[in-house]
């Protein structure tokens, strides 16, 4: 089994579970059959681009998570906080970098007073 399965059948369940779907309701999304998201999440799915686009974009999953594991920080605030940065539009996000630039800077500057 190659290496990359592993990180693609987590990411995949994972995203779907979050969703609360189940395995025939994301092939009925992405035009394919249930076996092949089950083939997927066992690690014996090796999908072409034809599936795997249209399944990272129905599952809302951060390439990140399938090409380098390693930076992976899937948990739910994480999640939900990506979430809500992708739905904005460039002057929201824009504005809002600052906001949380601003934010950080204070926190993690009165988490060294603490220490």
């Amino acid at each position: 089994m190659p290496g990359y399965s592993y990180p693609l059948g987590d990411a995949v369940k994972r995203a779907r579970d979050r969703l609360g779907l189940t395995q025939g309701e994301v092939a009925d999304a992405i035009g394919k059959d249930a076996r092949t998201v089950l083939n997927i999440e066992n690690y014996k799915g090796n999908p072409k681009m034809e599936v795997l686009y249209p399944l990272i974009r129905a599952l809302h999953i951060d390439a990140r998570e399938i090409f380098n594991p390693e930076l992976q920080r899937d948990t739910p605030a994480i999640w939900k906080l990506r979430t809500l940065v992708e739905d904005c539009s460039e002057e929201e996000a824009e504005a809002i970098t600052e906001v949380l630039q601003a934010f950080l800077k204070a926190v993690r500057e009165n988490r060294k007073v603490d220490i």
